[in-house]
């Protein structure tokens, strides 16, 4: 049981990253959240920094209580952000972390990141705070970094004999349309070697990006020159594995604990950017319609693929079960979604923890172990 300890608390959220816009709504709820467990709290958009005039869905940047009477709310549009136009408000800044953040953070006892993709996830962040002595939530740097690159990721989930689809890793070097319109040799390779290592239908994304950002599903060779173009968009490195049918499921481990799986059902096409964060789009079962012993592996599957990427304090693991009864992994998310429309939120509550609980957890296990 936590001691009643009420702490300070700087949340970071925004940042220049593909998924700012769920970052930002997170942030929110995780704010409100903490108020209401009598934290002292401050929300900071961490690339814009501290600035008088800034909105509530981004930074005050004062420290405020339930007192206050401040509550934090974001909406996440349909489609991803457009990053340049916010370097371009920002003076083309190039730095990562804007003005007072840092100094909200040494104020605090902890930084609660609730940052999505970038430097938030591929373990910056984390390895900056640790330098500074600034203790922070979920995982450290190393775990990040591992998770974040989803080629290293899967030869980790190899080595320790975890399923994951068979894949190829690209450079999308060199991949610009010929002055005559026509493909260039380094793209018509990497085509090439799509068709004959991989197959159809196959699954395209970036490297390092989450939130379905730049992925699309290829059924046949025409769709792919577009698809690899999609995903480079986003990232110099693009991930082509093979697609597995089945049904697609999530597990949430919170202080080295499975929770309930969830199931993951999109009306139409698949679990995309729009259809994760778009509310109605996608039906999500939890418990999920599984066996006691398909939970069963499920969950110790997900422990296993927390462990070997050395996870932190808590993550998400995502599968697909195929006909043949096997769970395949997708990829680990070390700060998962916490919007209205995330997954682990949902678990928890399923396993009987509340969101203003989750995210109270979350909080006290990062002042407890760093």
């Amino acid at each position: 049981m936590w001691f009643t300890v009420r702490m300070t608390i700087t949340i970071l959220a925004g940042g220049m990253s593909p998924e700012r816009d769920v970052s930002l709504s997170s942030a929110c709820l995780v704010a409100n959240a903490l108020l209401d467990k009598g934290h002292r709290i401050a929300l900071v958009d961490v690339y814009e920094g501290v600035r008088a005039g800034d909105s509530p869905s981004h930074s005050s940047g004062a420290f405020v209580s339930a007192s206050d009477g401040k509550r934090f709310s974001y909406a996440v549009p349909p489609r991803e952000p457009d990053l340049a136009a916010l370097k371009a408000r920002n003076g083309g800044r190039d730095e990562l972390i804007g003005p007072g953040v840092l100094e909200l953070c040494r104020a605090s006892d902890l930084a609660f990141i609730a940052l999505h993709g970038g430097m938030g996830e591929n373990g910056q962040i984390q390895a900056y705070f640790d330098v500074c002595a600034i203790p922070y939530t979920g995982s450290g740097y190393a775990g990040c970094l591992l998770a974040m690159d989803k080629d290293v990721t899967k030869r980790l989930l190899v080595r320790d004999g975890i399923l994951t689809a068979e894949w190829v890793s690209l450079s999308c070097a060199g991949w610009a349309t010929e002055p005559s319109g026509g493909q260039s040799p380094e793209l018509e390779r990497a085509l090439g070697r799509v068709a004959g290592e991989i197959g159809f239908p196959c699954v395209v994304k970036p490297c390092s990006a989450g939130s379905s950002v730049g992925v699309s599903i290829v059924d046949d060779p025409v769709a792919l020159a577009a698809a690899l173009a999609e995903a480079a968009k986003w990232e110099s490195s693009v991930l082509v594995e093979k697609k597995i049918e089945g049904r697609e499921f999530s597990v949430g481990i919170l202080d080295g604990q499975a929770l309930p799986p969830i199931e993951i059902v999109p009306k139409s096409g698949f679990y995309s950017y729009e259809n994760k964060y778009q509310a109605g789009l996608t039906e999500e079962v939890c418990p999920a319609r599984l066996s006691a012993p398909e939970t069963e592996a499920v969950q110790a599957q997900a422990l296993a693929v927390h462990r070997c990427l050395g996870l932190g304090s808590y993550s998400r693991i995502d599968f697909i079960l195929d006909r043949a009864g096997g769970f395949w992994c997708l990829e680990a998310n070390t700060l998962p979604g916490m919007t209205p429309t995330s997954l682990l939120p949902q678990e928890a509550r399923a396993f009987g923890i509340s969101y203003e609980d989750l995210c109270d957890t979350i909080a006290r296990l990062a002042a407890k172990t760093r």
